[in-house]
């Protein structure tokens, strides 16, 4: 058997470096001079030059429409995961598009009520809608709505990827992990999650699910770094987790890294949810938390700049020669970093449906 043959789509979420190398990325239509980065595992953007120094950035991701959460909290999830991955550029993004494909069950009113909040949600963040494309279609019953790209333009040499991360720097997270996946849980299936671990936890969970936005940890960073050149690589938290996102980046960067999963910021509701629903927070969809590699001189003034606005941020690393490889250090002992596969996230939420937890 070949390697393609052997190489098959993960049974849900995101498609792995080794099916992207072999299926995806020899077959990307025709060679142009102007793209600078184009699909590539592990980054966030795309960027076109363009001229008189400037580029362009694009990033794409699937809109969310997941009844069991609501149609404000979907059109969140549409515009803020988008604006996250921009954000890891170091800039704000500046345009939309959207294509909505959306169920035949969806009824006129509750679409004018998702549409006004992806209105809001641009409108908060300075994004323009420039077009899309919507449509109702048969047969249509996923939690995925179509999808989305935001561009954005800024001078080239000051635009931030994961793909610049050197040996020697150190590696920061923002925030805590499995902010999104945790409050999804405790927001679709409340009694499951009051039962098993508590009102309490439940309403601290649910109340992570507004704090996933990554744009103002990446523009702190960016704006560092347009003075100093010294913030070398970003890269959201999305599936796969904080650990997934540092695999990924490293990848991207074509270095090593140790990360000191002692370190990790994971939280009480986290801890309890993830046991609840027997998956590790550090590898599920964690929008709302930044991995970024900086160089060792910017290190205080970063982590004061995100104190003074109220941001975690914690060292958990540092990146190391490609011959080192990914390591995780925990509990006094080393180990391979591995990723997953598939965001155990998936499969805990449509088991839980399928269950009937409520």
């Amino acid at each position: 058997m070949d390697t393609l043959e052997a190489t098959q789509f993960p049974d849900t979420g995101k498609i792995q470096n080794s099916f992207f190398k072999e299926r995806i990325f020899p077959f990307c239509g025709a060679a142009r001079r102007e793209v600078m980065i184009g699909p590539e595992y592990g980054v966030d953007i795309s960027l076109v030059s363009l001229p008189n120094g400037l580029a362009m950035a694009m990033t794409s991701d699937p809109l969310s429409l997941i009844p069991t959460l609501g149609l404000r909290e979907s059109a969140w999830l549409s515009v803020q995961l988008m604006a996250n991955d921009m954000a890891t550029t170091g800039f704000a993004p500046q345009y939309a598009q959207f294509t909505l494909n959306l169920p035949t069950t969806l009824e006129v009113d509750d679409f004018e009520q998702y549409w006004r909040y992806i209105h809001e949600f641009c409108a908060r963040l300075g994004i323009a809608i420039t077009g899309g494309h919507t449509g109702r279609f048969e047969g249509l019953q996923s939690t995925v709505a179509g999808g989305g790209t935001m561009i954005t333009l800024a001078p080239g040499e000051q635009i931030i990827t994961s793909k610049g991360a050197r040996p020697g720097d150190i590696l920061i997270m923002t925030k805590q992990c499995a902010l999104i996946a945790t409050s999804i849980l405790a927001l679709s299936f409340p009694e499951t999650v009051k039962k098993g671990c508590g009102a309490a936890v439940q309403q601290q969970a649910a109340s992570l699910f507004y704090e996933t936005s990554a744009v103002e940890a990446g523009l702190i960073a960016g704006e560092i770094h347009r003075h100093t050149f010294a913030v070398t690589a970003m890269h959201d938290v999305t599936e796969g987790g904080v650990l997934g996102a540092i695999i990924e980046l490293a990848h991207a960067s074509g270095c090593g890294v140790e990360v000191n999963g002692d370190n990790i910021p994971v939280g009480h509701a986290q801890q309890l949810i993830g046991k609840l629903f027997n998956i590790d927070p550090r590898f599920c969809v964690g929008a709302g938390s930044m991995i970024i590699t900086v160089k060792p001189e910017i290190l205080e003034p970063l982590l004061k700049k995100f104190a003074s606005q109220k941001i975690q941020a914690t060292v958990i690393g540092k990146i190391t020669e490609p011959a080192n490889g990914l390591i995780l250090s925990e509990d006094g002992t080393q180990k391979k970093l591995q990723h997953p596969g598939a965001d155990p996230y998936w499969n805990a939420f449509f088991q839980a449906l399928q269950l009937g937890w409520k």
